[in-house]
């Protein structure tokens, strides 16, 4: 899983006008008339300026009260030209307003919803010279330079609205609400606090963000199968490689190389996805694995993938939620960016339930994205209304604590953070090269919303705004004896 950030999408937790991203996957459609710049162009005095880029340089100045970086084209093809620090670094990028509607979704959804509506329905685009489709791979850095531009996280107080309004009137653009994007999640479990992370509404929560087509994910992840941040051990990997890297790491954390144990040992990995981890476990070291996932079309590519492999006697694929196994015993468990899921009520749940299916000596590896000080996804955002409802980063601090009152006792954290970044370059990197293909299968919208959330991410993680962590906890017999090696040689 990915991901939040003061970069969150952009749009995501932070609001902020990064946010007005990507291109529709095509053509690019120019509004009529950008060869010629009116921004400068205005009535006479006491009349209404003669072009939308005019009568919105107000706003723009109020966001970015430092200078806007990018060029602003409006829908009459009248221009903002970039001005302040950063205008002349990074992609040439500009930020296009195709429409009125692009004003009216911020009118009737006010601050982030609104962005992430008319950005997904292509009202709101961006585009960078020197294409007619994604593929330049620059579109993060312009993310970055409008988030470091803005003046602070995006009002939804007067202070925006009320000369949005004002604009809006002055441009004929005020009327009945645009359509809301197909590509927005309705959860229909009710929402109420103690609705959250219920058996019901994680399932519901799942199946949105990873029952959109395993062809998909194949063109988004490649061959290693594996949506979680891989392990790059030199600087020329492959995310095949490092993705193998990343399997190799929690074998060898488990102790599924130690020797010593006399018997196969069993495997419990939480969140299986497409069994990419239990297989690897299980051809390299002869686990025998169950999975669990709340994803059916995941539970299905993976059963297949096992067949395929001949690994049916050692791997078991389930659709199963977690809180559904008491009563079975393993020697280690993996949660592999699972526990975004979770949610911090149900944290000290969660390792309760997994301390108890462990046997003594047995080992827990958490491996999940965090956040300092812990972030929510919730309400009118674009990360909880079109990537992760409900999504959870708590802050690694808070997961050592809870193992620990769960019984746990903890013997190594380590963070992953850039890898994670080289990561998802590799991702949006075949999300580009692929766009036709990725359009015909999830659709523009959902492409435009993976390819936002995707490039926004990198810059948390390179940034640090976000991180992600291993954890490492074992399960103590009765006598206090944890059966762990006396250094981290064994895994490296």
């Amino acid at each position: 899983m990915s991901i939040e950030s003061r970069h969150d999408a952009s749009l995501g937790v932070d609001g902020s006008a990064a946010g007005v991203v990507t291109g529709d996957g095509g053509a690019s459609r120019r509004a009529a008339g950008t060869g010629s710049d009116r921004s400068d162009r205005t009535g006479a005095r006491g009349t209404t300026p003669s072009s939308a880029a005019e009568t919105l340089r107000p706003l723009v100045a109020s966001l970015f009260p430092a200078g806007m970086p990018l060029q602003v084209e409006l829908w009459d093809g009248s221009r903002l030209a970039p001005s302040g620090r950063g205008s002349g670094e990074g992609p040439r990028a500009r930020l296009v307003l195709r429409s009125p509607d692009s004003l009216r979704y911020l009118l009737w959804a006010p601050g982030q919803l609104g962005l992430a509506r008319a950005f997904v329905a292509g009202a709101l685009d961006f585009e960078v010279e020197g294409g007619d489709r994604p593929g330049d791979g620059t579109l993060r850095q312009a993310l970055a330079q409008l988030h470091d531009a803005m003046a602070s996280r995006l009002p939804t107080a007067p202070g925006m609205v009320l000369p949005l309004l004002r604009a809006a009137v002055r441009l004929g653009a005020v009327g009945a609400p645009p359509a809301v994007p197909a590509a927005e999640v309705r959860l229909t479990s009710r929402f109420r606090p103690a609705s959250i992370h219920t058996k019901e509404r994680d399932a519901e929560a799942i199946r949105h963000h990873y029952d959109i087509g395993n062809d998909f994910y194949e063109l988004l992840l490649g061959p290693a199968m594996t949506y979680s941040c891989a392990r790059f051990e030199h600087p020329d990997a492959t995310l095949e490689e490092a993705q193998a890297s990343k399997h190799e790491l929690v074998c060898r954390k488990l102790g599924l190389a130690e020797p010593g144990r006399g018997r196969r040992v069993r495997l419990l990995d939480v969140g299986c996805g497409w069994g990419s981890m239990a297989m690897h476990a299980a051809s390299r070291y002869g686990a025998d694995v169950v999975g669990v996932t709340l994803s059916p079309a995941q539970a299905d590519r993976a059963r297949q993938r096992v067949r395929d492999a001949g690994l049916d006697d050692h791997v078991e694929i389930r659709l199963q939620d977690y809180r559904d196994l008491g009563g079975e015993q393993f020697d280690a468990i993996c949660s592999i960016g699972m526990f975004e899921h979770v949610g911090e009520k149900r944290m000290a749940e969660y390792f309760s339930t997994l301390y108890s299916l462990l046997a003594p000596r047995g080992r827990l590896l958490n491996h999940a994205i965090s956040h300092a000080g812990g972030s929510k996804m919730r309400g009118r955002t674009f990360m909880n209304r079109y990537v992760f409802p409900d999504g959870e980063l708590i802050d690694v601090g808070e997961v050592v604590l809870g193992m620990e009152r769960a019984g746990f006792e903890v013997r190594d954290v380590e963070s992953l953070r850039e890898h994670y970044a080289r990561t998802l370059e590799h991702w949006v990197a075949n999300l580009e090269e692929n766009w036709d293909e990725a359009v015909k299968i999830i659709g523009v919208e959902r492409a435009r919303v993976w390819r936002l959330y995707m490039s926004a991410s990198i810059n948390g993680f390179e940034d640090g705004g976000i991180a992600i962590h291993q954890v490492l906890g074992v399960k103590p017999d009765e006598t206090g004896s944890s059966g762990m090696p006396r250094t981290r040689a064994g895994w490296g």
